[in-house]
């Protein structure tokens, strides 16, 4: 798969298939994603891939922690806005109610959202999970840094015919996480990501929210090499 198919057809995919990955394929995609550029190459990345009964037992034990003791649970770091304003709230609103419509939820039904929410703590039944640490030390670059590696995953993924979702839904509950993997506070949980092989026939996985324009977020200046 050449680059710009990977990037134009990646999508969070939230409906997997039972079907397992071997673990030479997760290795490919990890290897792959490794050379991920960092500052100074000091690749701030640690992986924890789960699968079977560990995977499994950190989905239950986040699952109950959803639904008896959500007050409890916090992130480690500020992922959204305080305040959320134009043009940001909108593109917010679309996507999550672009999801919600193409699902068959209807506006004010918690109990179908909360459902939905909660369907991240399976990895969307997905049977490879990995959760992304870092070490709290770290500055603002090294954060910057993962991105681009959580990226190359993603991508490298693609190219092996598998499907990934980041997830970010995970850090909330890092403490039950950390506590399961035996990670020490010094490593913060930054995401999860779901990794196997899509649903074709779920219609979940037909969502793609819109993009913008390269004209919508590009500014040129000086003169270009012309049309």
């Amino acid at each position: 798969m050449d680059v710009d198919t990977a990037l134009r057809t990646r999508g969070s995919t939230r409906a997997f298939l039972p079907r397992p990955v071997a673990r030479a394929s997760v290795e490919a995609v990890l290897a792959a994603a490794r050379f991920a550029p960092s500052g100074s190459n000091i690749q701030p990345w640690q992986v924890h891939v789960v699968e079977g009964a560990v995977r499994d037992g950190i989905c239950q034990a986040v699952l109950e922690a959803a639904v008896t003791a959500p007050e409890r649970q916090f992130w480690p770091y500020q992922y959204y806005p305080s305040v959320w304003r134009e043009p940001y709230l909108a593109r917010r609103r679309a996507c999550g109610w672009g999801l919600y419509t193409l699902l068959g939820i209807a506006r004010g039904d918690r109990a179908a959202m909360q459902a939905q929410e909660r369907r991240n703590y399976t990895f969307f039944d997905a049977p490879v999970g990995l959760f992304f640490f870092i070490d709290t030390d770290l500055g603002p670059g090294s954060w910057l840094d993962y991105g681009m590696f959580l990226q190359s995953i993603m991508l490298a993924a693609s190219a092996h015919g598998l499907a990934t979702c980041p997830q970010a839904a995970w850090a909330p509950f890092h403490q039950i996480i950390r506590e399961r993997l035996a990670v020490p506070d010094s490593k913060m949980l930054i995401c999860g990501m779901g990794l196997g092989y899509a649903d074709p026939a779920a219609p979940v996985n037909r969502f793609r929210p819109d993009r913008l324009a390269v004209g919508e977020f590009t500014a040129w200046h000086g003169d270009g090499a012309g049309p």
